[in-house]
């Protein structure tokens, strides 16, 4: 790329025609379904045309977060902080920006469809099921199926070190945060109504852990007496390797910028997706986001983890795991808890009424919620690295909440 040029055609060697390839492929199987589903009532076409099409979005979702984690890397290299910083914070935030975005979608877009107050106030605690539906299931995600992904995947490219190994400091420090805010968030789903407050407090926890971080980059700095030019990466590629933007801190905040916007387009039809495909099946949204919008809206994450653990930064990888979880209870279901509770006239969403739950579904997630962290992260915390046999163990776990997501949905549990 030339030095007067920041943006411009990037070789053919680069470009990922094999995922654009997917693309089209999940948008014409997606646009094939479209008139049988909206016109059968058979379960099997709905779901296949909602598979085609959030695989669809996931895609699109990956392609803008992926400049995203280059622009991130640059800055985090740029202003010396460490691997394991940058993946719990830049990265993890990088790749958990559809987990936000969705969240607030659901809520923005269950409340403005309503007539009255009534039913705004119903609306309300739907859209916000939705978005602990997505947050919960994509910290599930994160934590078990990402690591087994990296694991797998390294144990087949990496016969030298087929296990991906992370420092200690990635356990206590990261760990100990993910214990205390899924603790939390057990916590609030065990409440009978949630106030506007909730939120603010897990907004104030997600300001210490950054507080936190940002003592141990300064510590790191001074080790660091220089910044590595050479490992910063020049240039970020987007449009499927068919573009080529060349990297400064101009550039870089365009680019920040760009795929936020572009990743926030792709969340509201995720939203609307999700919605429409639940009733049109006749189960509660919450089942539908769970699951398929969870898993659409981690991509990045299995992606950014993956990327990290090929590079041989383990604990990059872990750490990115461990700060999306943290950001993704913090501040992705902090955020659309205000929003709610600002549209509804800061009145609390109400969780239990009459001895019954208002969001079919909650019950379940807090026991697997709470029984799957245990497993994991007593495997995480005492052994310190995965290898391909615990990847598939988790393998095993994550089918588990599969199983109970579809249970779920055809009221068997």
């Amino acid at each position: 790329m030339s030095e007067g040029k920041s943006l411009q055609f990037a070789d053919k060697s680069e470009r990922d025609v094999t995922a654009m390839f997917i693309l089209v492929a999940t948008i014409v199987v997606a646009a094939l379904f479209y008139w049988p589903a909206r016109n059968s009532p058979s379960i099997a076409i709905r779901l296949a045309y909602t598979i085609a099409a959030t695989s669809s979005i996931a895609m699109v979702i990956w392609q803008a977060c992926e400049p995203f984690a280059q622009a991130a890397q640059w800055i985090g290299i740029r202003f010396k902080i460490p691997s394991s910083v940058r993946g719990a914070t830049l990265d993890a935030v990088a790749s958990s920006m559809p987990e936000l975005f969705s969240g607030i979608f659901f809520v923005t877009v269950a409340i403005t469809a309503t007539e009255n107050a009534q039913q705004q106030l119903a609306a309300s605690t739907e859209g916000f099921g939705s978005s602990i539906a997505i947050c919960a299931g994509s910290s599930i995600y994160n934590l078990i199926l990402i690591p087994a992904v990296c694991a797998i995947a390294i144990a087949a490219v990496r016969p030298e070190k087929p296990q991906i190994e992370f420092s200690q400091e990635v356990v206590s420090r990261d760990g100990s945060w993910v214990i205390a805010t899924q603790f939390g968030l057990l916590v609030v789903l065990f409440m009978p109504r949630l106030y506007w407050w909730i939120g603010l407090i897990g907004m104030v926890g997600y300001c210490i852990y950054i507080v936190q971080m940002y003592f141990d980059a300064r510590r790191f700095r001074k080790d660091t007496k220089a910044v590595d030019r050479s490992a910063l990466p020049p240039s970020t590629l987007f449009g499927f390797g068919f573009f080529k933007v060349r990297l400064s801190l101009p550039t870089v905040i365009i680019t920040l910028t760009t795929a936020t916007l572009v990743a926030a387009a792709a969340c509201y039809f995720l939203v609307e997706l999700t919605n429409e495909s639940a009733h049109a099946m006749g189960v509660p949204p919450f089942f539908v986001a769970v699951i398929l919008a969870a898993a659409a809206s981690s991509i990045p994450d299995t992606f950014v983890s993956l990327g990290s653990a090929r590079r041989g930064d383990d604990s990059g990888a872990i750490s990115n795991v461990f700060g999306s979880n943290i950001f993704d209870i913090c501040i992705g279901m902090s955020i659309p808890l205000l929003v709610c509770c600002f549209l509804n006239d800061w009145q609390p969403l109400i969780l239990i009424s009459d001895n019954r739950e208002t969001i079919q579904g909650v019950a379940g997630l807090r026991i697997l919620l709470f029984v799957l962290t245990a497993i994991v992260m007593y495997q995480l915390w005492t052994k310190r690295m995965i290898n391909r046999r615990m990847g598939y163990f988790f393998c095993l776990l994550y089918m588990v909440f599969v199983g109970y997501a579809v249970l779920g949905s055809i009221n068997v549990l």
